[in-house]
């Protein structure tokens, strides 16, 4: 499966220092974006929110071939919180 990865913030630079801000060729065993974190290394503490093809959604949503796949950093401010539909990211409810 193959997906375009990006990043934003913090997030974007450790992305590109891995060569990964760019369509990528996820193993069989990524089907969530969970399992795309774990696979990335990437911790909870650096990942807030995630947009699959602009729209976000919880942790457990299933990726498909093609999807646009955005990270979210932790420290958007409240009112952007609000407009992008971060509700309470630690309990991951979007």
């Amino acid at each position: 499966m193959k997906i375009l990865f990006n990043a934003f913030g913090p997030l974007y630079f450790k992305l590109k220092e891995m060569n990964l801000n760019t369509e990528v060729k996820l193993p069989l065993f990524v089907k969530t974006i969970q399992d795309l974190l774990e696979y990335y290394n990437l911790s909870d503490e650096e990942v807030e929110a995630c947009f699959v093809n602009g729209k976000i959604v919880p942790f457990d949503t299933r990726l498909k071939d093609g999807d646009r796949v955005g990270l979210v950093p932790p420290g958007i401010p409240g009112p952007y919180r609000h407009l992008l539909g971060i509700k309470d990211s630690k309990k991951r409810r979007f």
